[in-house]
C-alpha cells in the first residue's frame, strides 16, 4: 500500500485549502465568541447577562462543532474515495494480472505489477486536485492487486504441504511489516500539507525491485509443468466449471475481512486517532498505525498456524467472533443504540461495548488487539484460497476471489464516509456499524469445504 495513507490527509488539507477556508474561518470565529462568552459567564454584571452569555456560549459551541464536522466530513469523503479507488483498482488488477500470470508465468508478470504501482504512486507528486489523486491511486492499485495474486501463487507452489501454513502467515505478516515501517516514517517525519508531495515521490523507488525480480527469481516449476499438459483458460474455467461455487465463497470470505479492515480499521482508525489526539499528540496517528501493524504481524502468523491445527473453517469462525468483540469494545457497538437504551444498559455491558473516547495507554492497547484479530485474516486467506484452485488457474482464481472482495470493501469504505455524515462526523459509530459484517462471515464459513490435510490441487 506504500506511504500513500499517511500523506492522504495532509494532501487533502493542501488541495482543499480554498474550499475549506470558510469552514475554518467559521471555527475561528466561533472559538473567539466562545472565549468572550466564557469570560462573561465567569464575571457577569447581572443574572441576565450571565443567562445571555450562557446562551451565546452554547450557540457558539454548536456552531464550532458543526463547522468542524462539515470540514471533517469533506476530508473523510475524499479519503473514502481514495480507499474505494484503491480497492476497485486492486480488484481489476488481481483479475487482469492473475490471468496474465496463469498464461505467461508468475515472475515476469509480477515484475510488471511492481513497476506499475511504484510509478503511478510516485506520479501523485504532480497532482493538483483530489480527483487526480483518486485516478492515480486507481492505476497504482492495478499493480498492487496483481502483485498479491502472483506472489501468493508463487510462494505456495514452491513450498511443501507441511510448511504452507507458516508461509501463508509470513505472506500476511510481510505486508504488515511494511505498514509498520510506514508508521515509523509517520512518527519520525510529520507529514504536513507542505511536505506530502515528497512522500509520494519516494513511493516510486520500489520500481528498481522489478528489475531484481526478473534477474534473481526463478519461475514456478509447478506452473511450468501444468501448462505443458493443459492449455490455460483460467477465466473461462473459473466461471463455467465446478470452480464457480468455491470462487463465490472465496469472494465472500475475502469481502468480510476486507470490509472490516478497510471500512473501519486500517484507514479510519488512524484518522479518528488523529482527530481525537489533536495537536497535543502530533505523533498519535503514526503510533496507532505502528501498534495496529505489530498486532497484525502477530495475527497473520498465528491464524494460519491455528488453521493448520484445528481446521480452516473453525479458525475463520473464531477470527470473525474475536474481531467483532474487539471492534465492539474499541468503537462501541452500544453507541449504535438509542440513547435511552445506552443509559439503561448494565454496567458490564457499557464497560464492554460502550467504546473508548480518549487517547491514552488504554486506547493504544485496544488498537493492538484489534489489529491482531482483524488482520489475522490476511494470514488465513493465503493458506485457504490457493487450496480451492488447481495450478493452471490458481493465480486467476485466488486473485479474482481476494481482489473481487475488494470491490465490496470499496463500497464498505464509501459507506463509512456516508455513515460519517449520518452520524454527524462520528468515526466510532460509523466504524462500529461497518464491523457488523463479521456476523456474515460467522455464517458463511460453514458452507465452505474443509481443506485441512488435503494436498494442493494440481
Amino acid at each position: 500500500m506504500g506511504l500513500f495513507p499517511i500523506a492522504a490527509r495532509p494532501a487533502l488539507q493542501d488541495l482543499l485549502r480554498e474550499q475549506l477556508a470558510p469552514l475554518h474561518q467559521a471555527v475561528a470565529e466561533s472559538e473567539q465568541t466562545i472565549a468572550q462568552a466564557q469570560r462573561a459567564v465567569a464575571e457577569p454584571e447581572s443574572d441576565q447577562q450571565r443567562a445571555e452569555a450562557e446562551k451565546t456560549l452554547q450557540e457558539a459551541e454548536r456552531a464550532r462543532q458543526e463547522a468542524k464536522g462539515r470540514a471533517e466530513a469533506e476530508i473523510s469523503k475524499w479519503i473514502s474515495v481514495f480507499v474505494a479507488m484503491f480497492l476497485f483498482g486492486a480488484a481489476l488488477g488481481g483479475l487482469l494480472f492473475g490471468w496474465l500470470g496463469d498464461r505467461m508465468g508468475r515472475v515476469r508478470t509480477m515484475a510488471v505489477t511492481i513497476f506499475a504501482y511504484s510509478i503511478f504512486t510516485g506520479a501523485c507528486y504532480f497532482a493538483t486536485a483530489p480527483w487526480q489523486l483518486a485516478v492515480l491511486r486507481f492505476l497504482a492499485a492495478l499493480g498492487m492487486g496483481g502483485e498479491w495474486s502472483l506472489g501468493v501463487a508463487l510462494v505456495v507452489e514452491y513450498w511443501p504441504e507441511k510448511l504452507r501454513p507458516l508461509m501463508a502467515g509470513i505472506i500476511g505478516a510481510a505486508s504488515n511489516v511494511g505498514f509498520a515501517l510506514v508508521a515509523v516514517v509517520a512518527m519520525v517525519f510529520h507529514v504536513t500539507a507542505d511536505s506530502w508531495r515528497w512522500i509520494m515521490l519516494a513511493c516510486a523507488t520500489p520500481a528498481a525491485l522489478a528489475v531484481l525480480i526478473l534477474l534473481l527469481i526463478p519461475e514456478s516449476r509447478r506452473w511450468a509443468e501444468s501448462v505443458k499438459h493443459t492449455s490455460a483458460r483460467p477465466i473461462r474455467e473459473i466461471f463455467t466449471t465446478r470452480l464457480v461455487w468455491p470462487t463465490l465463497l472465496a469472494i465472500c470470505f475475502a469481502s468480510v475481512a476486507l470490509i472490516g479492515t478497510w471500512g473501519a480499521v486500517s484507514q479510519f482508525l488512524p484518522t479518528w486517532t488523529d482527530q481525537m489526539a489533536g495537536l497535543d499528540h502530533p505523533g498519535a496517528k503514526g503510533t496507532v498505525q505502528l501498534l495496529i501493524s505489530i498486532g497484525a504481524i502477530a495475527g497473520c502468523i498465528a491464524a494460519p498456524l491455528v488453521g493448520g491445527k484445528i481446521g480452516r473453517r473453525p479458525a475463520y469462525f473464531g477470527l470473525c467472533v474475536c474481531s467483532l468483540l474487539a471492534c465492539g469494545y474499541l468503537f462501541g457497538t452500544l453507541r449504535l443504540l438509542p440513547q435511552s437504551v445506552q443509559d439503561s444498559a448494565p454496567g458490564w455491558l457499557a464497560a464492554a461495548f460502550g467504546g473508548l473516547s480518549s487517547y491514552g495507554p488504554h486506547f493504544l492497547a485496544a488498537t493492538v488487539v484489534v489489529g491482531f484479530f482483524t488482520a489475522a485474516f490476511y494470514g488465513w486467506l493465503p493458506l485457504y484460497l490457493p487450496e480451492l484452485f488447481p495450478t493452471r488457474v490458481r493465480a486467476t482464481g485466488q486473485g479474482l476471489s481476494f481482489n473481487f472482495g475488494r470491490i465490496f470493501a470499496a463500497f464498505g469504505a464509501l459507506g463509512t464516509g456516508q455513515l460519517m455524515g449520518f452520524f454527524g462526523g462520528s468515526y466510532p459509530r460509523a466504524c462500529a456499524t461497518i464491523t457488523l459484517v463479521y456476523l456474515v462471515g460467522m455464517v458463511l464459513i460453514w458452507l465452505a469445504p474443509e481443506t485441512k490435510g488435503k494436498p494442493l490441487p494440481d
